[in-house]
């Protein structure tokens, strides 16, 4: 096929893209296809995250303290606790002046300061299937953004092949009003000879130039279309300079069409879709919220061990241990049935919109197909009017020159012949949409 490309006035040296290059570059600066990438990430690092519950929750306490009085406080009267036969012996052994303090109530206090200090591990051993269920959940969590990035990679390639086939429709266009252009020169010479030598009317000579006005006019409008479009494919696909060049295969000839498909490919093709995968995935995780609802009213059974430090008592005492837990919600009981009941629905309400949602992606593809089949008959049809405009145009030029039709029935031919091909150019760019539409329906990638 002969290579075109699509350039502005000017001899400068321009950047030159392909359509693949364009998809690449909106690929690697889009805004929505770097915020898919992040996304990915964060649902790694918090997949992540969820497997680190697997481990033992390791915890450190350090205090110390100084209170304005004892903690603990023991009031006694040793002459309550001495027998007499005690007391005879003790009135033998000490002075009077301890004789007389043993008579006297005795007052003791303890832990007006201290340092604790505690180091422990906790190994859950059953916590309702909540951990399981969390690291499921943080997986599927994964998996949908890499859906999602799918999603905004098919939306970006269909937003920059729009801008491409709009650039070379209106390039095309411009090709016309050249070709168009030049069959008005050459008439605009045959008719100022033909006026000079007497045989025609000053007015054919207006009338061409006025068509020439015209063609002027859609030229500029173009030309600014063109600039406008390049603007925004610039910042759509991070290009650094808007005054490019795209290259392009010329249409000529007909577009080679899809193979259709049967309800059995359709069927198949379902799996494929990043909207149905989406689904599926919105399916299995309201599952997953259902189980760990469920598994929030089950006890939760966890060991561990630990080594501790304190000077309460004045001196230093260090002491390890192992210990067991087990913890039974009995009041979330009541309001836990209904979250179990609602996760219980809402998953349910999931499954309804696979099914729905799965019958409409069958209708898009059957339309998009159909959109391929209507672009491509009005594709031909063009290609026909093209046909019957150059054959019309050709016999007022020849009518014309034998004086037996007006300057204003050839330039309508002419306008004619450049409409049928504006027409044709819009319907091809129109095609190529129509057809990355149906791919996409049916999960090509």
């Amino acid at each position: 096929m002969i290579l075109c490309s699509l350039c502005c006035v000017g001899t400068t040296a321009q950047s030159v893209y392909t359509l693949t290059q364009l998809k690449d570059s909106a690929l690697q600066h889009n805004n929505a296809v770097l915020s898919a990438q992040q996304n990915i990430s964060i649902a790694q690092e918090q997949r992540k995250e969820a497997y680190t519950h697997y481990f033992p929750s390791v915890s450190g306490t350090g205090m110390w303290f100084n209170a304005n009085k004892g903690m603990a406080k023991m009031d006694m009267n040793p002459s309550e606790m001495i027998s007499p036969e005690l007391g005879m012996a003790l009135s033998q052994t000490l002075p009077p002046e301890a004789l007389a303090a043993l008579g006297n109530p005795m007052s003791m206090t303890m832990m007006k300061n201290g340092t604790i200090a505690s180091l422990t591990a906790t190994q859950p051993l059953f916590a309702g299937g909540q951990i399981v269920r969390g690291n499921q959940l943080a997986k599927v969590g994964e998996e949908v953004s890499r859906i999602q990035l799918r999603q905004s990679v098919n939306e970006v390639e269909k937003t920059t092949e729009a801008y491409y086939w709009q650039l070379v429709s209106l390039q095309e266009k411009v090709r016309t009003l050249d070709a168009v252009d030049s069959l008005l020169a050459n008439l605009y010479k045959d008719v100022s000879v033909a006026v000079k030598a007497g045989v025609a009317l000053r007015n054919d000579l207006l009338q061409v130039q006025l068509r020439q006005n015209d063609i002027a006019s859609q030229r500029v409008k173009l030309m600014n279309g063109i600039s406008l479009v390049k603007l925004l494919t610039a910042q759509y696909c991070g290009l650094a300079d808007h005054d490019f060049t795209i290259v392009y295969d010329e249409y000529s000839g007909s577009p080679e069409m899809p193979k259709p498909m049967n309800e059995e490919g359709k069927q198949s093709s379902l799996s494929l879709l990043p909207e149905y995968q989406l689904l599926e995935k919105q399916v299995e995780a309201t599952d997953l919220q259902r189980k760990m609802a469920f598994g929030q009213n089950l006890p939760t059974v966890a060991v561990g061990a630990g080594y501790n430090y304190h000077n309460l008592l004045g001196n230093d005492r260090t002491f390890g241990m192992v210990f067991a837990t087990v913890s039974i919600p009995i009041s979330d009981w009541w309001g836990g049935s209904h979250t179990v009941k609602r996760k219980k629905m809402e998953h349910q309400k999931a499954i309804d919109q696979l099914t729905d949602n799965a019958e409409l992606l069958m209708i898009r593809m059957q339309k998009t197909w159909n959109d391929v089949e209507e672009a491509r008959q009005q594709l031909t049809i063009a290609d026909k009017s093209i046909e019957q405009a150059a054959e019309n145009l050709r016999l007022n030029q020849n009518y014309y020159q034998a004086g037996t039709c007006r300057m204003s029935d050839l330039l309508e031919a002419q306008l004619l012949y450049q409409q049928a091909l504006d027409k044709r150019t819009e319907l091809f760019a129109d095609y190529q949409n129509r057809l990355l539409e149906y791919r996409q329906a049916i999960g090509e990638r």
